[in-house]
């Protein structure tokens, strides 16, 4: 059959696949909880019976805010069915965000996670005058689980009249309004068809070689519009899919599923590389030696390298120290997907001769979202850029270096606010990233920054401050940095040490390390720091080089405020929050 609206994927698939057990799974209570397509389906059906018995309508908004779980791809395709409009919502954002979204999307109903959450929610909600109900997925005394309205569906099943709202809804209606999070102002309600999204999902199917045999865990939030997109792949080409738990659990979820894909954002790489790092550095004599070697080797790594000395290296290092790595992740993953931020090009190279290919991409909400990805086909990849754009996709560069692009996968709009798009699709039908890049001879395209935040400094020199961070983050000292300087007379940067990393300096050195707060202000600490900032100016002009720096005592997080829902710097709420840090680097 041919997919045409999302929910199609569910017969697709049915029609396609042979019936497995876990197609959909999530772990409760310590096991795994698993269903085929037709409870799926069941699950689905019972869910859009249920809401068109509380007399929902097409063009009507229902929010989920919730962690992944298969009841949240339920809903999705219950939803959908009826012609209603889908808006998944962080469960991580401010109240005056909550308060914000659904009221400008007139939610109607709103399906939460849990207490922890309701909590959050519960004294806007008052204030949400379109609002009619709120189900739970977990048990609780005062307001109704989402179990009730599966009864209910069953109770009230409508087929006739469910087949008849979907037969009507065609693939350029909205399926989903998607709120980005913004680093300024209020959030922005990204309109998205089913066409949209299932373009970008027929362009990047085949980009790896992946079956209906294969196992995907699925960590990132499903409310961002990344790893939506991706299970609707993992949906149409067949694959299991596998919710893990938490962030903290993920290394775990990873060794009991044994995936053989995974989707990620960088950070979670550079945690599992530091992890890596720190137990290399615990080893002695021999094996240390052994393990920096491989480590090494892993650094010059070039894909589709022809080096025979290096290819023979390269064996032995796998035998004796990069198939730990990948026994340490299950022993079957043989892709990972990275998106959302830029990759360090020494991880990419590092991984890749580990055995464990990462494919970096790149793409907005507003672009459903792909518009680049490397693949693993001959030339598809380059180690520093995102990939070549998808075949359906158009992308060129404005004059002053923006990153244009044109497709099917280009939004429908901004959610009442027409002005704001027409600000973002010019006449001509090009959607303008704010992303500044280059096109290589070979056809990849390379992010270089952000066309907002390059700065000026007083000397009248423009800075990409994404650039310079991009680089410096590839020192095994650094977890976070900030470079600064507009209308200043030179650049800086607060720096948010890689503590892992520096404990085991320490402890190297004979180094005590009490505390983070402590260990900042150590002499040889800032010594260190200062050698590494001196090492990675080397690839800049004059003046771009960072001259001074700051050391913070804690990581950036979403929940002290420097990083929005899909882990991008806030860089006005850090200019603020750290004013008098700033201060003193200009002085």
């Amino acid at each position: 059959m041919e997919v045409k609206r999302l929910f199609d994927l569910l017969p697709f698939h049915k029609e396609n696949f042979p019936l497995k057990e876990d197609f959909i799974s999530g772990k409760e209570d310590g096991r795994w909880i698993k269903y085929n397509i037709d409870q799926y389906i069941d699950q689905a059906n019972n869910i859009s019976y249920g809401l068109l018995d509380l007399g929902v309508k097409p063009g009507d908004k229902i929010a989920t805010i919730s962690n992944n779980r298969p009841e949240w791809n339920f809903i999705d395709m219950g939803v959908l069915q009826t012609g209603a409009i889908h808006v998944p919502v962080y469960p991580t954002i401010s109240e005056s965000d909550y308060k914000f979204i659904l009221n400008h999307a007139e939610v109607k109903y709103v399906f939460v996670a849990g207490k922890d959450l309701i909590r959050k929610i519960e004294h806007v909600l008052p204030e949400v005058k379109s609002l009619k109900g709120l189900y739970t997925f977990r048990k609780n005394e005062d307001l109704p689980h989402l179990n009730k309205l599966i009864e209910r569906g069953k109770n009230n099943p409508q087929p006739g009249k469910l087949e008849e709202l979907k037969s009507k809804i065609g693939s350029h209606d909205i399926a989903t309004i998607i709120y980005t999070s913004g680093t300024t102002g209020n959030p922005k309600g990204v309109m998205l068809s089913h066409d949209n999204i299932l373009q970008n999902v027929f362009a990047v199917k085949d980009i790896v070689n992946v079956d209906h045999t294969y196992k995907a865990v699925s960590y990132l939030p499903l409310c961002h519009v990344y790893e939506r997109t991706n299970i609707y792949w993992f949906h149409y080409k067949g694959l299991s899919i596998y919710y893990a738990e938490n962030m903290g659990t993920i290394a775990d979820n990873i060794r009991e599923v044994k995936p053989q894909v995974l989707t990620t954002v960088p950070r979670l790489l550079e945690k599992v590389y530091d992890k890596i790092l720190d137990k290399g550095s615990k080893l002695k004599g021999v094996k240390k030696m052994i393990f920096n070697w491989a480590v090494s080797l892993g650094n010059r790594y070039q894909i589709e390298g022809k080096n025979p000395v290096y290819n023979l290296q390269l064996k032995l290092a796998d035998r004796l120290v990069f198939s730990k790595w990948r026994d340490a992740l299950g022993g079957n993953l043989s892709i990972v997907i990275s998106g959302g931020a830029a990759l360090q090009p020494r991880l990419n190279r590092v991984f890749n001769a580990a055995g464990i290919p990462i494919l970096e991409g790149y793409g907005l909400t507003e672009t459903s979202p792909v518009i680049a990805v490397n693949t693993v086909h001959p030339g598809g990849s380059k180690i520093g850029t995102v990939g070549k754009p998808l075949a359906n996709v158009k992308v060129k560069i404005a004059e002053d270096g923006e990153i244009l692009c044109k497709g099917p996968n280009v939004m429908k709009g901004y959610f009442k606010q027409p002005d704001l798009t027409d600000m973002a699709i010019d006449n001509q039908g090009w959607f303008h990233t704010g992303d500044v890049g280059v096109i290589e001879p070979e056809g990849h395209l390379k992010i270089t920054g952000r066309k907002k935040e390059i700065f000026k400094t007083s000397l009248g020199k423009y800075i990409s401050p994404q650039l310079l961070e991009n680089k410096f983050k590839e020192s095994p000292f650094i977890d976070g940095i900030v470079v600064l300087g507009e209308n200043q007379k030179y650049a800086a940067a607060l720096i948010v040490p890689d503590f892992v990393h520096l404990k085991s300096w320490c402890d190297n050195k004979g180094i005590e390390f009490t505390s983070s707060g402590d260990i900042i202000k150590h002499p040889e600490v800032k010594a260190a720091y200062k050698k590494e900032i001196d090492h990675y100016n080397k690839f800049f002009g004059s003046t771009e080089k960072i001259q001074r720096f700051e050391l913070l005592d804690h990581e950036f997080t979403l929940e002290t405020g420097e990083l929005t829902a899909n882990l991008k710097l806030k860089r006005n709420f850090i200019s603020e929050k750290y004013k008098e840090e700033i201060e003193r680097l200009f002085k």
